[in-house]
């Protein structure tokens, strides 16, 4: 198992931005920037024996400052904060206090708002040593920053084991009540040679999915999935009862034990026997097949585009700060917020 440390060369405000390589016993390997927190390779061997990376990106630190990459902005890889999906109206109240923020989806707000910690360098603060390969990166957000309340820190560590998990755990601590709800909005694809992913099947262990309005904001109504296109309870590809020209973009609530590490997700893939098992602590998957997506001169100058990738963000209910029913997505000052979540892959022969 190693780390290695590599400069990108690119500063923001003074500050470096370092791609930090994990690599297990198996040669699978991690690359990370402390910008963003993006996971932008994940590379791991498929059944043919070849070296194949699993997730979009780039080739290098600068497709993420493209121009027409920002303009569309799909956070392709990055971690989000300080509020995963939506926020109705971008407004909430905590402790008789209203808060507004900027509403940058629509009406409302939308993964942190317009500069949210995807688009922040973090502090490298600790790595692996012998037999240990792992980083965590921490970042500090200001009290009012995006308008949430309280200064929030922030440590995320991620893990690469020799079976191949990529464990990610996260813990804040805030000095003053706030809204948070992190995830890590990597986009996946198993295939080879990339392409629509609607040939992948997929599993989601939820019996139960989030209504949501014309701008995909959850009401705080639970529905059913059986008899629905919405029922992944059984593996079946993603393409079999989706809209062509929708596909996903739903919240699913999975069925288990509130904060106990559980199976939420399966994708496999035929061509490259690769499955992707999705662990977490948190109550809900969300399952994204990447509709909005478009970024010019990806790794080896692809294009991408609509339905060339799947996302399973796990985090609490989305808009659960305006929605007393559902877990709390406050933080209190005496409070620690943890969350795990692991992407394993493996092969199926």
């Amino acid at each position: 198992m190693s780390i290695q440390q590599t400069s990108t060369g690119k500063f923001i405000d003074g500050e470096e931005i370092i791609a930090i390589e994990l690599t297990n016993s198996k040669g699978t390997y991690v690359e990370i920037f402390n910008y963003g927190a993006i996971i932008n390779r994940f590379v791991v061997k498929n059944i043919k024996g070849e070296m194949q990376d699993i997730v979009l990106g780039f080739d290098d630190i600068e497709g993420y400052f493209d121009e027409k990459y920002l303009e569309n902005n799909p956070h392709i890889g990055s971690v989000i904060g300080r509020y995963a999906n939506r926020i109705k109206g971008g407004k909430f109240s905590i402790e008789g206090v209203d808060y507004q923020l900027e509403k940058n989806t629509g009406t409302d707000s939308l993964h942190g708002g317009i500069v949210g910690f995807d688009k922040k360098v973090w502090d490298i603060v600790e790595l692996g040593e012998e037999n240990q390969s792992f980083v965590t990166l921490e970042y500090e957000s200001v009290d009012g920053e995006e308008g949430f309340p309280g200064s929030l820190i922030v440590d995320l560590t991620f893990e690469l084991t020799d079976n191949d998990e990529l464990i990610l755990t996260y813990e804040a601590e805030t000095d003053k009540a706030t809204a948070i709800n992190l995830t890590h909005h990597g986009y996946f694809n198993l295939s080879p040679n990339g392409g629509n992913v609607g040939k992948h099947k997929q599993q989601i262990f939820a019996t139960n999915y989030l209504e949501q309005d014309d701008n995909y904001c959850v009401t705080g109504k639970l529905l059913p999935v059986k008899g629905t296109a919405l029922d992944f309870t059984e593996s079946k590809k993603l393409s079999k009862d989706w809209n062509p020209e929708e596909g996903y973009d739903q919240t699913f609530v999975l069925d288990k034990t509130y904060g106990d590490l559980s199976l939420a997700s399966k994708t496999f893939e035929d061509e490259s026997g690769l499955t992707l098992s999705v662990y977490t602590t948190e109550p809900v998957a969300h399952l994204y097949t990447s509709k909005y997506l478009k970024a010019k001169n990806g790794k080896d100058g692809r294009d991408y585009g609509a339905y060339d990738a799947f996302c399973i963000e796990t985090q609490h209910h989305p808009n659960a700060i305006n929605i007393p029913e559902f877990p709390t997505t406050v933080l209190q000052p005496e409070d620690l917020y943890t969350q795990t979540t692991i992407f394993k892959v493996s092969l199926t022969k």
